[in-house]
């Protein structure tokens, strides 16, 4: 509460402050009054600068008596005036408000000469004439906010100058803002490649000791040892396998996301693929019952045919340890436009829509979907982003007994 009391020719001003609020004081150290008196240096309370010209001087004073409570005003009888007014004016100029009609530089022609070394401050155009020339000219020149006709009414130009205002603020914000995002992209570029190259260096590390312990328990296995020595080499060697099948599953995933993934392009019909990749699933098809049906179409389609032979395996893989025990694995290729399309369907519960964007994402494992099994989490995630390298993607379906899983490649 402020009091004040007036004592001979002097004015003193108490302070009496009340607790209205609760709480401690979490203002900076040694200004216990902040909260009272806030920063002037805070956005929200710098005035605005505002800079008028016209070669009349009543205007011009009449310009400043009607902004200068609620602005910076600066002032110009002319363009070059004005011109030496901005160059030397330290800050910002968030408006200009010029008259048209001025002699040795037009009001357009000032406008124009500031649009180099202040191109984010707002122009406003005042004339006593309504000449269309000029508004055609000011408004492709000059490039105004809005064009004003004297004699102006106070609040008219009132309420245009703070439009006005408003606009250069939000554009100031948002400036700020696309730097501010700018810069985040760029951590977030420098992280993303550091933690690509760190990535890269770990799995390297760790190969090294894996072909070492495998070196080793392959001769462990070979000399003379007890049934629990044979065991125990065994679960070594087994562990060790699948630590390095990890190791170079995550080394593609980083490759193939780098850009730095080696792919040689040639001319491949899927048919060649089917015996092949038969045989690697066939372990996991006597396990669960299974049975892989092929009706692939005799085209060829330009792609790396190691990489499409690893998308292959993983999606029938994938499709035959979440299908039921006794059904058919379906592999289908069928021409779509000028790609030939390659179909992966199994039996078994439908992929929840929740899943499918999270499913692509490195080590996602969900389990209820996945019926608590184990596993890396890449087997998709390698696909996407070997077919990402083909200009290609896979696509999702749930159909009336399972779910379908496809992508197009071009034909060659």
């Amino acid at each position: 509460m402020l009091k004040d009391y007036e004592s001979g020719l002097s004015t003193s001003i108490f302070l009496t402050f009340s607790r209205t609020r609760p709480g401690r004081y979490d203002g900076p150290a040694g200004n216990p009054l902040h909260w009272l008196f806030p920063d002037p240096t805070l956005p929200h309370m710098i005035k605005s600068t505002i800079l008028c010209v016209d070669d009349e001087v009543d205007n011009v004073d009449a310009l400043e008596r009607l902004f200068r409570k609620k602005y910076n005003v600066l002032k110009a009888t002319s363009g070059k005036e004005a011109l030496a007014v901005l160059d030397e004016h330290p800050g910002p100029v968030a408006l200009i408000i010029t008259d048209q009609r001025m002699p040795e530089m037009t009001g357009v022609e000032f406008l124009e000469k500031t649009l180099t070394s202040h191109p984010e401050t707002v122009r406003i155009l005042l004339t006593g004439y309504t000449d269309l020339e000029s508004v055609i000219s000011a408004v492709n020149k000059g490039q105004i906010f809005r064009y004003l006709t004297k004699p102006w009414d106070p609040v008219d130009l009132s309420n245009t100058v703070e439009h006005a205002i408003d606009r250069y603020v939000l554009g100031q914000e948002l400036k700020a803002k696309n730097t501010e995002l700018a810069r985040a992209l760029e951590e977030l570029k420098s992280l993303d490649v550091a933690k690509s190259n760190f990535m890269i260096l770990i799995n390297h590390e760790l190969k090294t000791p894996l072909t070492s312990i495998l070196s080793f328990s392959s001769l462990l296995a070979e000399s003379k040892l007890n049934d629990e020595d044979k065991l125990m080499v065994n679960r070594i060697t087994r562990s060790a396998e699948r630590l390095k099948t990890l190791v170079e599953d995550v080394l593609l995933v980083v490759r193939a996301e780098t850009n730095q993934l080696k792919i040689d392009m040639q001319q491949v019909a899927f048919t060649q693929f089917d015996e092949a990749v038969s045989k690697e699933v066939q372990d996991l098809l006597n396990k669960k019952q299974q049975k892989l049906v092929s009706k692939l179409e005799p085209l060829a389609v330009t792609a790396d045919v190691r990489l499409i032979k690893q998308v292959m395996l993983r999606l029938i893989h994938n499709a035959a340890k979440f299908g039921t025990d006794g059904s058919e694995i379906h592999l289908e290729s069928m021409k779509s436009g000028n790609n030939l399309r390659f179909v992966v369907s199994n039996i078994g519960p439908h992929l929840p829509s929740s899943v499918v964007d999270k499913i692509m994402k490195p080590f996602f494992i969900d389990e209820d979907v996945m019926h608590h099994s184990t596993g890396t989490g890449l087997g998709l995630t390698i696909c996407q982003s070997i077919l990402k390298s083909h200009q290609s993607h896979l696509q999702f379906k749930n159909t009336a007994q399972g779910v379908m899983v496809f992508f197009e490649l071009p034909l060659a």
